[in-house]
């Protein structure tokens, strides 16, 4: 299987920017936890049965302003810093996120014959080995397998064969992908719910689940864990994210 990552460059005001309108975190801070959870990912997937794949976006997809530098080069650098060497990266084609999966996973079945294909957030600190595999196995079986995520996004989702991609990554993304599996008659299967650091409700069930995960043998995303804990973020009843 083919695991594709698809990673914007790390800039201040582009990712996770809607942790900075709902938190106390300042654009820098939030652009450091990005990069935490990115590493962590493409080490879960580098540990596991499939083949990484960094798809990046260039600076005709970005916003004006985040579209100064070199995307290529900044995404690049950061999968080397996770995984100690430059893993394949190519760049997304289109102007909506729906065409740029839609055109990566349908390039990869189709052009280069992968048996299975799946795509997996950045922001999914939680991913571990486990689910990357579990995956692939299940893609043997079925054709569309949908992650659920936080607030009905998804983290994770893999394809045996290819779908019509229009405008399915648009909120719930989790129903989207689902249904246009079943209109295209194909079968859908489910993957365990992983959260994401893309929202604060995401971001605090990812602090909740890496705090339970120390009192057990489970592995731990040492490079969000080490951002959490020098930002002191906490999670208090709503949840509501806060600092210590």
């Amino acid at each position: 299987m083919i695991v594709v990552v698809p990673v914007d460059p790390p800039r201040d005001g582009l990712v996770l920017s809607s942790l900075t309108e709902q938190t106390p975190l300042s654009p820098a801070e939030a652009r450091r936890l990005y990069e935490a959870s990115t590493e962590d990912v493409l080490r879960a997937v580098a540990s596991s049965g499939g083949d990484v794949l960094v798809n990046y976006r260039d600076e005709g997809t970005l916003p004006d302003a985040s579209a100064d530098g070199a995307s290529e080069a900044d995404v690049r650098a950061l999968a080397v810093d996770a995984l100690g060497e430059a893993p394949r990266t190519e760049v997304q084609v289109g102007s909506t996120r729906s065409a740029r999966m839609g055109n990566t996973v349908t390039h990869l079945l189709n052009r280069e014959d992968a048996a299975s294909v799946a795509v997996v957030e950045p922001t999914a600190t939680l991913v571990g080995r486990t689910e990357i595999d579990g995956a692939a196995m299940s893609l043997r079986s079925k054709d569309v397998l949908v992650g659920p995520s936080t607030g009905g996004s998804v983290y994770l989702a893999g394809f045996s064969e290819p779908i019509d991609f229009t405008d399915v990554y648009t909120a719930p993304e989790l129903t989207s992908l689902a249904r246009r599996a079943r209109e295209d008659g194909l079968e859908v299967g489910i993957a365990p719910a992983v959260p994401t650091i893309a929202t604060e409700a995401g971001l605090c069930e990812t602090i909740a689940g890496l705090e339970a995960r120390r009192t057990t043998p489970l592995a731990i995303p040492e490079a969000t864990a080490a951002v959490l804990e020098d930002l002191n973020l906490t999670v208090e009843a709503g949840p509501t994210l806060v600092r210590q």
